[in-house]
């Protein structure tokens, strides 16, 4: 694929704060203080200024591996490609411009695949920028993978087209290495009756903050997001989303779950759910639940939902963070189960219904072991 001339669609009306500046160019976005709303949990600090800088000093993007691809499915590398998101953070601006190519992700219209594709991104242990498009083509129903491990010091963007009547599941795992920081959006835009479901996993890093937005093209839209996010002691671990519905009869559903455990250790949920008052039909929840298992850990959770119409099908939100269920210990113990695999039993079961999303089994019960190694590792 030649490389294409990118032309940055008109400046929407701005619906939320998010939304206000919309632009391609790094210099647009003011220096970001903390101040800002969707910023004041992040502390700037650690980024490694990437909330500062302008990408001239960007080191080699990271590497993707891929074996065998399911039938229908291509993997590439571009010099440039349409865009789907415009960025409106100053963060993923910088992505944008300093990412050098494009991975390109193709599914071809009416495929079917039996396997998912998977994809190993290792990131090069120093400041690098990327963007991945994938591209699911009508019809189509797939399922791809997408593993990040190693050191980093990364901002990227992932845009996902899914056309008129295709059905994507994509998975997510941020798996760095313990020093690494990411901050990274990804990106969806649905076709008429266009599914994609979104399970993201983050577990490594030192910083880990990542924005998920989702756009509806035509009627019937579907979109389900899910998330697991497991801190450890000193980790920041923030998952923003933004689902905008502007089309009429759409659906999307958002479960998030975090554990947190250790000194310091601190996870942060922003969920904005924008209901335009053209989306009539809507159907849409969101709920955040975390478990809080020691001492010294902060979790923030803010659910948000804006209506502008009346004429919905259902529209909600809720929010949970406690400590251990003492009683499911003692239930659990006074049935001759240990504490130690008492407490894996209960965050297994706290966790069961995000990994059933999980395409593959192997990848499956590799999350379940790592979640449960970091239970150990606390001396649980």
């Amino acid at each position: 694929m030649t490389a294409q001339t990118v032309t940055p669609p008109q400046t929407a009306v701005a619906k939320t704060k998010a939304q206000a500046l919309r632009s391609y160019d790094v210099a647009d976005f003011p220096a970001l203080t903390g101040r800002e709303e969707e910023w004041r949990f992040t502390p700037l600090k650690r980024l490694r200024g990437l909330a500062t800088m302008d990408g001239a000093a960007a080191g080699p993007a990271p590497k993707v591996e891929y074996g065998e691809l399911p039938a229908g499915t291509s993997v590439s590398t571009v010099d440039g490609a349409d865009p789907v998101l415009v960025p409106f953070d100053r963060i993923s601006a910088l992505a944008y411009g300093a990412a050098k190519q494009v991975t390109l992700v193709e599914v071809a219209a009416e495929a079917a695949a039996a396997e998912p594709a998977y994809l190993r991104v290792v990131g090069p242990g120093e400041l690098s920028f990327a963007r991945t498009q994938v591209r699911v083509g009508r019809f189509a129903r797939t399922a791809l993978v997408i593993e990040q491990v190693g050191p980093a010091t990364l901002a990227d963007n992932v845009e996902v087209v899914v056309a008129e009547g295709a059905s994507l599941t994509l998975v997510t795992i941020a798996n760095w290495d313990q020093d690494a920081v990411q901050a990274q959006h990804v990106r969806f835009r649905l076709g008429r009756d266009a599914k994609v479901t979104h399970v993201q996993v983050a577990l490594g890093g030192d910083l880990v903050r990542q924005y998920t937005s989702v756009e509806y093209t035509g009627r019937g839209g579907e979109a389900e997001l899910y998330g697991l996010y497991f801190a450890d002691a000193g980790q920041h671990l923030e998952h923003r989303l933004l689902v905008d519905h502007s089309v009429p009869d759409c659906r999307s559903y958002v479960a998030y779950r975090g554990a947190l455990q250790g000194e310091s250790a601190r996870t942060v949920w922003v969920g904005d759910v924008l209901i335009q008052k053209e989306a009539t039909g809507t159907d849409t929840y969101e709920i955040n639940r975390n478990l809080v298992l020691t001492d010294g850990a902060r979790a923030d959770s803010v659910p948000n939902l804006e209506i502008e119409t009346g004429e919905v099908i259902g529209a909600g939100h809720a929010s949970a963070t406690g400590r251990f269920d003492d009683e499911q210990l003692f239930y659990l113990m006074s049935r001759g189960i240990p504490q130690t695999e008492a407490r894996k039993l209960v965050v297994r079961g706290f966790f069961a219904d995000l990994l059933a999303k999980v395409p593959m089994d192997e990848l499956r019960e590799r999350l379940t072991t790592a979640v449960e190694a970091r239970l150990e590792k606390a001396g649980a």
